[in-house]
């Protein structure tokens, strides 16, 4: 169960009193303006909520699961988030109960 974006947008337009579009463009915005700085190389921080940043990740040695050959992983950059303290207190740190097999 999650939000997608159509969800979101209707969320957005209900709290806050804007149209869909409305809602739907101001999104829009925000998510291009993070794209665009994390595309520079910078990092968006909204207090309380998070830190979106770019991760250089490392050349890395891998396996083909097909034929188990090793293959060359090249670098590069990734998204990353790390959650502030105000959201991680809103989940909570209780982990979900562990589903139960059924039994055949």
């Amino acid at each position: 169960m999650g939000l997608n974006k159509t969800q979101l947008v209707a969320a957005v337009a209900e709290e806050t009193g804007l149209t869909k579009a409305d809602a739907s463009r101001a999104l829009q915005s925000v998510m291009g303006a993070v794209t665009k700085e994390l595309a520079a190389g910078g990092a968006v921080t909204l207090i309380g909520f998070g830190t979106f940043s770019v991760y250089n990740r490392a050349e890395r040695m891998g396996k083909n699961p097909r034929s188990g050959a090793s293959i060359k992983i090249p670098a590069k950059r990734v998204p990353k988030f790390k959650a502030g303290k105000a959201l991680t207190e809103a989940v909570g740190t209780k982990k979900p109960a562990a589903k139960k097999k059924a039994k055949k």
